[in-house]
């Protein structure tokens, strides 16, 4: 039920890099984790302009910026294809409501199949209980069965040492 407004999806351009950051610290406010962003401008633009690891998607109400996703392709060995990941979905509170997060995960849905996706895939927090009465609505099934599993930067080179210097001896 998107409001009469002038509303578009379009990609971000490198020169909002900045505007990309400032996203992702809203939306780790939101999820009560703001001081875990350490990435910065410098950082979002290499990854996402120059290495192309994910892409971003603007949501934007009159011209203005109200939302965003970024995304990424993983891969399904059951499926033999590519799928499309939703890293970050974010409407700001104001405009929440309206329709403009379910118009971009259709968005999503449709560049997925347009690129030959086998799935769209993303998690959300078990207490995000808006969110996931949007994903029921859309058809998404919850994976109960599975846990998110990460080794976090420290880690992740402890543990590749460990195992380079295990594998010397």
């Amino acid at each position: 039920m998107i409001m009469e407004n002038k509303f578009n999806i379009r990609p971000a351009r490198a020169d909002e890099a900045g505007l990309v950051l400032e996203f992702i610290k809203k939306l780790a406010a939101y999820e009560k984790c703001a001081d875990e962003v350490v990435a910065d401008e410098a950082t979002v633009y290499q990854s996402l302009f120059v290495e192309r690891s994910a892409e971003v998607l603007f949501a934007e109400e009159d011209g203005e910026v109200i939302g965003f996703a970024l995304f990424f392709h993983n891969f399904s060995t059951f499926v033999g294809r590519k799928g499309l990941y939703l890293e970050d979905l974010f409407i700001v509170p104001e405009k929440r409501g309206k329709g403009y997060g379910k118009a971009l995960l259709k968005h999503l849905a449709q560049l997925a199949v347009e690129r030959n996706c086998g799935r769209m895939e993303w998690i959300c927090l078990d207490w995000n209980k808006p969110a996931l009465k949007v994903y029921r609505s859309i058809g998404a099934i919850p994976m109960d069965e599975w846990t998110v599993q990460r080794l976090d930067e420290t880690e992740l080179k402890r543990f590749a040492e460990a195992e380079r210097s295990d594998s010397q001896t």
